[in-house]
């Protein structure tokens, strides 16, 4: 059975299998030895993400979950929602983040003991652009004011850190590491949240990076077949009974 890599988050992981996406990129990156199976909600929050966890990674999710090897969690952007403006319900104050957090990674590792954890923070947050955002998606402008900000993505991004320490897991802090690029708001951000694919790019080479730092990659999977040039030119069968 090839290992399984599964995706677990909010829009920017439902969103990853889209031309240029992150997800799209780790599938064609593992196309021979893992597959890349994807469990992104949009809109979602921790909050709902435990309400949905045995939906969707329990006994019947995740193709039955055999052969899980690795778990992102990528949640927080809509936790960090401002809880007094446009996209207040979305909110989950700090201190439930961080248990709800902490609830979703004794779950995986309950479910899968040997398993990869990666936690990913929020990204950052171009207030500009997420302004835009509120006036046209929401057809007015709430008071001049984002329904998100980067103080607060930040928070949340250290908050996240803080869970990985305490539970002894990898994190990519997405939201120092975007914001170390020239120009970040716009090469990096669509609307102020959503990746562009420079920004899809930054997080794929981190999931990489990562995996690799926890022995999931390329080098340590076997590929599930013979490659074509391992087949013996006369008796190209001969090539599968290694694998028998």
């Amino acid at each position: 059975m090839r290992p399984k890599i599964v995706l677990f988050g909010d829009s920017i992981t439902e969103e990853s299998f889209r031309e240029g996406g992150w997800g799209a990129a780790l599938a064609n990156h593992f196309t021979r030895t893992a597959d890349v199976v994807l469990r992104g909600y949009s809109g979602y929050n921790t909050r709902w993400a435990l309400r949905a966890i045995e939906r969707v990674l329990g006994a019947e999710g995740v193709g039955g979950g055999e052969g899980v090897v690795a778990v992102t969690v990528f949640f927080g952007a809509n936790d960090a929602a401002v809880h007094d403006r446009a996209s207040a319900f979305q909110h989950v104050p700090l201190d439930e983040y961080k248990l709800n957090l902490r609830s979703i990674v004794s779950f995986v590792n309950k479910r899968w003991p040997e398993v990869v954890i990666i936690l990913i923070t929020p990204p950052p947050i171009d207030v500009e652009g997420r302004l835009r955002y509120v006036i046209i998606y929401y057809l007015f402008q709430t008071s001049g004011l984002p329904e998100r900000t980067n103080e607060a993505a930040g928070a949340y991004a250290k908050a996240c850190i803080s869970v990985a320490g305490e539970c002894g897991l990898p994190v990519i802090d997405l939201w120092s590491r975007i914001q170390q690029l020239d120009d970040w708001e716009k090469s990096c951000l669509r609307d102020g949240l959503h990746f562009t694919c420079i920004g899809n790019d930054v997080l794929f080479k981190e999931v990489v990076d990562t995996l690799r730092k926890e022995s999931v990659s390329l080098e340590t999977l076997p590929v599930d077949l013979p490659l074509c040039s391992e087949m013996y030119p006369n008796d190209p069968l001969k090539a599968f009974e290694s694998q028998i």
